[in-house]
């Protein structure tokens, strides 16, 4: 179903003695996003992921997923979840098909062989499916523990940090294993990282929060493309390429960096129209760069 709520947080807080971990913490989850859920450690991210899992209970606010109260159906709903939070724990001396096969019996799930045999597959590990874990890199490990979570057939992901450690092939791994859970598994997950250009590359919704409050929720794509970036251009003539700026009523503060290289201060979706205008008047274009990444604007909200 099209735009259900799948997760409703509202007015979360919780302390631990005098420290306010979350003081104000807003956002829902629409069915079939992958919701990113940002901040800078410390930010409250880990404290709301555990309250939401029923690790540890808020202090005020509510949780509604799937459409009911996590206080009064904790078990139903916590039957519908895959988690990894923080980092998955195996027995390292048992083969990652012995680890799946003892949290699918933990987990109640009626789980065969060949299923777990296909969950391998799904996360890149076929061929690594009778080896002990303890040999297992981290990205191979977070990778199983993204097997693990799909055991019990879950509609909603909740992975916190996933990609925290690796290395950039880890981390492409499983950046494509997330793409693949929405588009192939339909599946819902929130992710929590503080890696912002991996959330601006997989996620479309997401909320920023900050010491413990949400800042700013939406679209990926309508908070970015509301921001002023900076556009390199690598053009034939940087000289011949700057004398088109002053025709542009949306090009602004433009600066020569090389002979053919030009910055230019514009909106997102006005790049391909600057493109279109150097073409037009003979400048050769090679390649148009936006500067300004999603940290940027990270930045300037938790500052404001």
């Amino acid at each position: 179903m099209q735009n259900e709520t799948i997760i409703d947080v509202k007015h979360l807080a919780k302390s631990f003695g005098s420290f306010e971990a979350v003081k104000d913490v807003s956002f829902s989850v629409q069915r079939g996003d992958v919701f990113g859920f940002l901040g800078p450690n410390g930010a409250g991210k880990s404290t709301t992921i555990r309250c939401m899992m029923s690790l540890i209970t808020p202090d005020k606010g509510s949780i509604e997923m799937f459409g009911k109260s996590l206080q009064t159906h904790r078990n139903e709903i916590l039957r519908n979840i895959g988690s990894i939070i923080e980092k998955p724990d195996f027995y390292k001396y048992l083969s990652a098909e012995k680890n799946l096969e003892i949290f699918a019996r933990i987990s109640g799930a009626d789980v065969s062989k060949k299923e777990i045999q296909e969950m391998l597959e799904f996360v890149g590990l076929s061929t690594r499916g009778k080896h002990k874990v303890g040999g297992f890199s981290h990205g191979m490990k977070q990778r199983l523990g993204i097997a693990q979570t799909l055991l019990h057939k879950p509609e909603l992901i909740i992975l916190d940090e996933p990609t925290t450690g690796l290395d950039p092939q880890g981390i492409i791994e499983v950046r494509n294993l997330i793409l693949r859970l929405k588009n192939e598994q339909n599946k819902t997950i929130l992710l929590s990282s503080h890696q912002l250009s991996e959330i601006e590359l997989i996620a479309n919704r997401m909320v920023i929060i900050n010491q413990g409050k949400s800042i700013v929720e939406g679209s990926v794509n309508d908070l970015l493309q509301a921001e002023e970036i900076v556009v390199k251009v690598t053009v034939d003539d940087s000289e011949k390429a700057m004398r088109c700026i002053p025709q542009l009523a949306y090009a602004k503060n433009s600066e020569v960096i090389s002979s053919t290289e030009i910055e230019v201060l514009m909106k997102k979706n006005e790049i391909a129209l600057f493109n279109k205008h150097l073409v037009l008047n003979d400048v050769a274009v090679f390649s148009m760069e936006p500067k300004r990444k999603l940290e940027d604007y990270f930045i300037k909200i938790i500052q404001a």
